[in-house]
């Protein structure tokens, strides 16, 4: 049975160098007049997520933030894709990525695929400015699937399914990813997660988590495909 990788993108695949931040706190700000704490960490969370808690922070009721969600999505997508093509925030691809997706894409046991906080749009833009074809992932669930991030992983098991033609047990989702949220997002299920340490949590902080594995980068495509293999 085939192994569905599922890798987050912030930190994992890539890093944008604020050029998501940036975007949506001037989203945020257009519309809500604030652009929420800036101790407020935006790792791990999906992008509706972030502008429902730190609206809240602002003293927003749930109703106006809910009434606004579409025009500040709208706006984030335009500014992510501003702040990338202007040259102001380069992203760029983190260590070994590139091997490692080329791998686990030409692996017959294994499948390629996204498990992110982005919505599927921003996921395109970040991923082509770094050079990964989003079509390359072949399944996956978004941040527009669902603001709770362990909702995510069903989501992507589902499309497993559609796409092997077979139920996937969730075990044979691994999930990879740089923050204490995808190691237990896929708990429900019974995924495995394997923590990387090139987002903002060191190697100690995600294996306080218990992770099936832990890397300090994927630079070791073997390993990390070996790992995969095992979990």
């Amino acid at each position: 049975m085939k192994t569905v990788v599922l890798f987050d993108i912030d930190g994992t695949l890539l890093l944008s160098n604020s050029a998501g931040r940036v975007a949506m706190e001037n989203a945020l700000t257009s519309t809500f007049g604030a652009a929420g704490p800036s101790s407020y960490r935006y790792d791990g969370k999906t992008d509706k997520l972030i502008v429902r808690e730190t609206m809240r922070l602002e003293g927003f009721s749930d109703a106006e933030i809910d009434a606004r969600m579409d025009e500040v999505i709208t706006k984030y997508l335009a500014g992510l894709r501003e702040e990338l093509a202007s040259g102001r925030r380069n992203a760029y691809a983190l260590p070994g990525i590139h091997p490692l997706v080329d791998a686990v894409e030409a692996a017959d046991d294994l499948v390629l695929g996204l498990l992110t906080g982005n919505v599927v749009e921003g996921a395109g833009v970040k991923l082509r400015a770094v050079s990964l074809a989003p079509e390359r992932f072949v399944l996956g669930a978004y941040g527009s699937d669902h603001e709770e991030r362990p909702q995510l992983p069903p989501i992507a098991q589902q499309r497993a399914i559609a796409h092997l033609g077979h139920h996937v047990p969730g075990e044979r989702l691994v999930i990879i990813g740089d923050t204490p949220a995808d190691v237990h997002c896929g708990r429900g299920v019974g995924a495995r997660a394997i923590g990387v340490a090139t987002g903002g949590y060191s190697v100690a902080d995600l294996e306080a988590h218990d992770p099936f594995a832990t890397f300090s980068d994927l630079t070791d495509t073997a390993r990390v495909l070996e790992v995969i293999r095992d979990a």
